[in-house]
């Protein structure tokens, strides 16, 4: 008798898989696609935007001196902001009961209290305390000022945004030294290191590369909080273009100028944010590896696996 034949088995190999359908991102990919070439069209056709005078107040000298006014309190206020923020951030990690209690106060009513508010009140703090004398306790007064000659708008202006930022980089810096592995700070006591060294040369070492991500961002952030000192009539970016079309009555184009310097200002914000974070990685940057984490999302590495299989 003959053997049967042994049935064949399907290629395993030669079956392929069939990518999920997804018609929801179809029709949200086409309403976006519309929405993009409707907006498009309105920059481009509108006549109210006054392309023409945009391009003319966009090197205007009254504009690029407010520029650098802005970019002078961004400075300004992230170097202050972030000096208190660490010692307040080093107060509530300490084990003294009084500095932990301080360091929480300040952060509570300075992220608790609107920039805006703050701005008004420093501007105003004659009303409450009309003049500053330096001296020795029950003893003669050595300096004596009037707060009106010491507070003008710039003052206040640092003094509302940096006290705003110490609040916020106080609770970054802390989480960022939390992070550390408590063993490094105990193997490096046995050494005979001191705190202070110890912070100093392995704690926020450390720490940084954990903080430049929300910092960069704070940054960002601080950049845009600085529009709020036109309420003091400071000339910074947008009170400077404020003081132009309330001459030329052309608001909505000095606002695009505003709205494109503040853009051009947080893109190179955001580049040199990702320039530093590779750099203390120790990774080199490429402008690709820019794109490709600023871009770089979930829905994108799935359809590469889908378009492989």
């Amino acid at each position: 008798m003959g053997q049967s034949p042994t049935p064949s088995r399907p290629d395993i190999h030669a079956t392929k898989p069939v990518p999920v359908r997804h018609p929801a991102r179809w029709i949200g990919g086409a309403a976006l696609f519309l929405f993009v070439f409707f907006f498009i069209r309105l920059l481009v056709t509108n006549e109210n935007l006054q392309w023409p005078v945009v391009a003319h107040y966009m090197l205007s000298p009254e504009i690029l001196k407010g520029l650098g006014r802005t970019l002078l309190l961004t400075f300004l206020a992230m170097i202050f902001g972030l000096a208190i923020g660490i010692v307040l951030a080093i107060m509530r990690l300490s084990s003294n009961p009084v500095f932990q209690a301080a360091s929480w106060l300040w952060i509570w009513f300075f992220r608790g209290v609107p920039p805006l508010v703050q701005l008004v009140f420093w501007y105003n703090l004659a009303l409450l305390i009309p003049n500053v004398s330096i001296g020795i306790p029950f003893g003669p007064q050595l300096w004596e000022g009037s707060t009106n000659l010491l507070i003008t708008p710039f003052t206040a202006a640092i003094l509302g945004l940096s006290l705003t930022e110490s609040a916020y980089a106080a609770e970054m810096i802390r989480a960022g030294i939390q992070a550390i592995n408590i063993g490094q700070t105990e193997a490096a006591a046995t050494l005979g290191m001191t705190r202070a060294q110890i912070l100093r040369r392995i704690i926020l070492p450390q720490a940084l590369r954990i903080l430049i991500p929300p910092i960069g961002n704070d940054t960002i952030s601080m950049l845009k909080f600085t529009s709020l000192v036109s309420v003091l009539a400071l000339p910074d970016l947008l009170y400077s273009a404020q003081m132009i079309y309330s001459r030329t009555y052309q608001t909505i184009p000095l606002l695009i100028v505003a709205t494109i310097w503040y853009l051009i200002l947080s893109t190179v914000l955001t580049f040199a944010e990702h320039y530093i974070e590779h750099r203390l990685n120790g990774r080199p940057l490429a402008l690709g590896a820019v794109f490709n984490s600023l871009f770089k999302s979930r829905f994108w590495s799935l359809r590469r696996q889908e378009a492989r299989s």
